[in-house]
């Protein structure tokens, strides 16, 4: 797979300890999209005789002046800089920047044969190098990446792209030296050490990239290692997801009003399943005004929240194992109970914090969080076990469970398999061993069935504000209906969505006459629903329910299942219904012809 990297590319880039390889003239193209034109793109290809693809890094060269125009600016610009004293990372650019143009027209006679075109080549090589992540730079960013990893000396960088999954890259570091040069560069700009004596490091990097390394053979027989997990500086919506596939409109109005009336949501899936992904989007649903506070071991929520305290773990400094200046989850949560909040928030339970986030959830404050965990049963093991202690009877306080998985789907245009993240269940948990599943997403159909009549939920929100179970599955289906207009209007960015949520619960008649969703259902005459069968009126207010909830369209086998009838009662209420023209049937098709807060029982 990496063949192509002994070629003259490598005599050329052996001295610096990094290679970089050249494209093979008889490489398959599979893609190819521009990271910083026209400087920087990246190619995914087949090379001869390879079963997988590679990531190349396709940046533009230096000529043998360039290189020594640049190479002695550097030096300078690394004399004469001190970036500590400058300020923020836009002003350290625009300084780098200011200084280099100082540089090259002071001296600009003795630097010959630099033309405009060379000097902003020579630019992007000093912001790329000095601001930037040097040779892995063009794959921060690019906006496909997730994660990079370094296994060790020799070995080609590994990137997750959302595309195309785990592949290798065109870069190897060759020398020991230069790679553990790069990681102390690395810790160094998150502001921690490496070293012999503390070979592991758990840091984060400007723009809140997440770093994990080892150093040399202290803990990896291989050498140093590293694992970049890469942050989206605009995090994904929950218009995002539902574009994703990831969920439904259906299933994010139904965490919308959970989160009103402050249920606890635990995401629960694998490594790199989603979980903080869907736990972002899910927040920004939270009510406008409501104070919330997050505790986490590294920053990663981000929410457009004004009322908002955010509080990270501390790492102790000390040695020989004390614990000095050592700042837990365990404590942070603790303390996080003294600020009142609505809503608390951890990133992550792995320990005793967990026992402190079901007290808070006990004394009424809202909880949200997520837990490896592959699957419910083993999600609860984990919790009631060490470390973590929740007694059993606390367990019911974890209101609404879903299960978040890395799925593979067929790809109808590309005849292949994709991988894609998916909501695969949502339970409510009524007591300890008794769940109740509210929705499960369908592989053969790539669809979600719903079963919010189920709801134990809805029945305790229905005895606390008073309304009827059937006025809040209708809520749940105007709610949807604004989620499905903000996917139609493209309105995707958390501050955009946010927006929205905000002026539904300040101006809620402003926004539904902007979608054009009609008001409360007392403001219409009730329809009367004709009866032929008594025994039908329950399995027909069904159907008409669950068709609302899909959007007045459903697929025959798709209500079948949501409704859980018996086929014949199925046709026989189909049938019923068409008679006296509430439903049209097509095909597979059943659309409803009329509103079901239109229907009087």
């Amino acid at each position: 797979m990496v063949g192509f990297l002994k070629t003259k590319e490598k005599k050329v880039k052996e001295e610096t300890g990094i290679i970089i390889g050249e494209i093979p003239s008889n490489a398959e193209i599979i893609e190819e999209y521009w990271v910083n034109k026209p400087y920087a793109k990246v190619v995914i290809a087949k090379t001869s005789g390879a079963s997988e693809y590679t990531y190349f890094v396709d940046e533009i060269k230096l000529n043998d002046i360039e290189r020594k125009t640049y190479e002695k600016i550097r030096e300078i610009l690394e004399k004469e800089l001190d970036p500590r004293k400058i300020g923020s990372e836009e002003d350290i650019r625009k300084a780098i920047i200011d200084f280099a143009e100082r540089i090259y027209n002071k001296y600009k006679k003795a630097f010959k044969g630099i033309d405009d075109t060379s000097w902003n080549k020579i630019v992007y090589y000093l912001e790329r190098d000095m601001l930037g992540f040097g040779p892995l730079n063009v794959i921060m960013q690019d906006y496909e990446i997730e994660d990079i990893s370094c296994d060790g000396v020799g070995r080609p960088i590994f990137v997750w792209h959302r595309k195309y999954e785990s592949i290798a890259t065109n870069i190897t570091f060759i020398k020991r030296e230069e790679l553990d040069s790069y990681i102390i560069n690395l810790t160094h700009k998150a502001g921690k050490h490496i070293s012999s004596a503390f070979p592991i490091v758990d840091a984060m990097l400007y723009g809140k990239h997440r770093l994990a390394a080892t150093f040399r053979e202290e803990v990896s027989p291989k050498g140093s290692t590293f694992t970049i997990r890469k942050f989206r500086e605009e995090p994904f919506s929950i218009i995002d997801l539902i574009d994703n596939r990831t969920i439904s409109p259906e299933i994010a109005a139904y965490f919308w009003l959970l989160l009103e009336y402050r249920n606890s949501i635990i995401v629960i899936g694998g490594t790199g399943s989603g979980k903080t992904t869907l736990l972002n989007a899910l927040a920004c649903l939270i009510k406008p005004g409501l104070k919330f506070v997050t505790v986490e071991e590294t920053a990663e929520l981000n929410f457009p929240h004004e009322n908002w305290v955010q509080f990270i773990s501390r790492e102790s400094y000390g040695i020989s194992g004390l614990k000095t200046g050592e700042i837990s989850l365990y404590e942070l949560v603790k303390t996080s109970l003294r600020y009142r909040p609505d809503y608390l928030i951890v990133g992550e339970i792995r320990g005793e914090e967990a026992f402190v986030l079901f007290q808070a959830l006990a004394t009424g404050h809202g909880g949200m969080s997520t837990l490896h965990a592959e699957s419910l049963e083993y999600a609860i093991k984990r919790l009631t076990s060490k470390p973590m202690n929740v007694a059993e009877v606390y367990i019911p306080l974890m209101n609404c469970v879903a299960l978040v998985e890395r799925v593979s789907i067929p790809s109808h245009e590309e005849k292949e398999l994709r991988f894609v993240r998916k909501v695969r269940n949502i339970w409510e948990i009524k007591s300890f061993n008794e769940y109740i599943k509210i929705c499960e997403w369908d592989p053969v159909n790539d669809e979600f069935i719903y079963n919010f009549e189920r709801s134990y939920l809805f029945d305790k929100i229905s005895l606390k504000t008073g309304k009827s179970k059937r006025e809040l599955l209708e809520e749940l289906y105007l709610r949807s209906e604004i989620i499905n207009w903000m996917y139609d209007k493209n309105i995707r960015l958390v501050s955009e969505v946010a927006n929205i949520i905000k002026r539904f619960y300040f101006n809620k008649e402003e926004i539904l006459k902007e979608i054009k969703v009609p008001l409360a259902r007392e403001e219409k005459k009730p329809i009367p629903l004709p009866i032929l069968d008594e025994e039908l009126k329950e399995p027909i207010i069904d159907i008409i329910n669950k068709l609302s909830l899909l959007g007045g369209k459903a697929e025959i086998e798709t209500l079948i299942r949501g409704t859980a009838l018996d086929r014949i009662v199925f046709w026989r209420c189909i049938d019923a219904l068409k008679k006296i023209g509430y439903i049209k049937h097509a095909g597979q098709w059943i659309t409803l012809t009329i509103s079901s807060s239109a229907i009087s029982e």
